[in-house]
């Protein structure tokens, strides 16, 4: 087994067929860490630190886009 850092790893799939975005699961102990459920959004921002590139995503609650 290769050597990851710390996290949860998830596999990508492809959205639809007609589509060439990708989809992935969210690990479960994220989903009850942020008290997601079907239909929250995630918003994504890419972010250069010490030469690497990060992915911060931030969960969007349905209720709280009111």
């Amino acid at each position: 087994m290769e050597n990851r850092e710390e996290g949860e790893t998830t596999v990508l799939s492809g959205a639809t067929t007609n589509s060439k975005s990708l989809r992935a699961t969210v690990p479960i102990g994220i989903v009850r860490q942020f008290g997601l459920k079907e239909g929250d959004q995630i918003n994504w921002q890419l972010k250069v630190e010490a030469g690497e590139m990060v992915i911060v995503a931030k969960p969007i609650k349905v209720d709280e886009k009111k």
